[in-house]
């Protein structure tokens, strides 16, 4: 009956792990390209009371043995890459990508990161910026007084500028990839770091030729996560919440009885 308490225990704090993890899923349901995460369990050490296959006392094996759980504990929570819905804005600046990739940012101090919200802006000096600041990679700089900004979905910039009839190119927006994006360390602001589990990042141009997505100009990626999903992963996890914490309550009962019947 204490192991049964100790089990259900373990149950209850696996549980509320994975209430905080869809309470996260649900609070950045309207935040641009953000990739819902899945938290994922496994089950304990077991007590082996008989090993399956050993020499019974008459002639033959025990086809199965007794070997008696010990509860359950986190393994990981993981990111789910699927793609988010498209969501047009027609501001020249948004970008979505559509397939595999991340954009790369520089931080003020000079830490490389990568996202896929592609909501940039001009900064005073024209280059393209987060709206936290971070500087896109390598830095595209929109000309003052730029009439028309085209982004191709290989990632070529070409502005038209007064006076001008014909668009110049300025730049081209570079896409990375990881062979594990699920190895990315998620550090907030829709920023990722790479880590020795992602692998190093590969940089290329954007297009499914090239392995990578492509870019969509005037739309932004929204959400990957669904609510009506969510809700009923909601109600399981406090279902089997609500049951693990009545295990230890029959437990307290039996405890309860056998203490009685001393007396």
């Amino acid at each position: 009956m204490i192991r049964a308490m100790w089990t259900a225990a373990t149950g209850m704090t696996a549980q509320q792990l994975n209430v905080d993890t869809i309470a996260n899923n649900l609070a950045n349901v309207n935040t641009n390209a953000f990739k819902r995460s899945r938290a994922e369990f496994g089950d304990l050490l077991y007590q082996i009371q008989r090993l399956p296959g050993t020499n019974a006392s008459n002639v033959g094996v025990f086809p199965v043995g007794v070997q008696v759980g010990g509860g359950v504990r986190p393994i990981t929570v993981a990111k789910e890459w699927m793609q988010g819905n498209m969501r047009q804005t027609s501001n020249d600046l948004d970008l979505a990508i559509d397939g595999a990739g991340f954009f790369q940012v520089a931080r003020p101090d000079g830490t490389i990161m990568y996202t896929r919200n592609g909501s940039f802006k001009r900064d005073n000096v024209g280059n393209l910026v987060t709206g936290d600041g971070d500087q896109l990679t390598p830095v595209i700089t929109i000309p003052s007084g730029a009439l028309k900004i085209d982004i191709g979905q290989d990632g070529t910039v070409s502005v038209l500028l007064p006076g001008v009839t014909q668009a110049s190119q300025v730049g081209q927006i570079q896409l990375v990839r990881f062979d594990n994006p699920s190895g990315l360390v998620a550090m907030g602001s829709n920023l990722f770091l790479d880590s020795f589990a992602s692998g190093p990042a590969q940089q290329g141009t954007g297009g499914f030729s090239t392995g990578f997505g492509t870019l969509q100009q005037g739309f932004l990626e929204s959400s990957n996560v669904n609510l009506a999903e969510e809700m009923v992963n909601m109600i399981i996890a406090q279902r089997s919440y609500e049951i693990n914490s009545k295990t230890i309550q029959a437990s307290d009962e039996m405890m309860q009885i056998a203490n009685n019947l001393r007396r």
